[in-house]
């Protein structure tokens, strides 16, 4: 799969049987269609507050127009989070699209905000943590 971002090769990690789509060059995180309620369900959290298109799209963008991996069709901004993280969703369902970091801060909040299991949110968190910092340079100075 294509990233979105920087059209470069996505890899492919799994976490409980979830495939999730990563780039190594931008740390952006592609779910495909219920993935992410999969991944929400597995920490006891409510899929209610994920995004639609319906009314919550915005159009001015500073990072430019961004096309789905799957459809290539132009995705839309949608606000998801409290304090607001604005994600890419795809028009015709196909997914969701975070960039780096989006998605730890969403699962950070929800912790904090939600009765969902904190252990599993703390197993969440701490995977993608170590899966995705595999892509990220090794700055130790070894």
């Amino acid at each position: 799969m294509i990233c979105p971002v920087c059209n470069q090769d996505m890899i492919v990690v799994e976490f409980r049987q979830i495939e999730i789509d990563y780039c190594m060059k931008c740390s952006g995180i592609w779910f495909d269609k219920g993935e992410l309620e999969l991944l929400l369900g597995t920490a006891g959290q409510s899929n209610s507050g994920l995004p639609t298109l319906e009314g919550s799209s915005r159009e001015n963008r500073s990072h430019g127009e961004r096309k789905c991996p799957i459809c290539r069709k132009k995705m839309q901004e949608a606000p998801l989070g409290e304090p607001q993280v604005h994600v890419d969703v795809c028009q015709q369902g196909d997914g969701i699209w975070f960039d780096g970091g989006e998605l730890q801060q969403l699962l950070k909040q929800a912790a904090v905000d939600s009765q969902a299991d904190k252990g599993v949110m703390k197993q969440i968190t701490a995977f993608l943590g170590e899966a995705f910092k595999a892509g990220q340079p090794d700055n130790s100075g070894a």
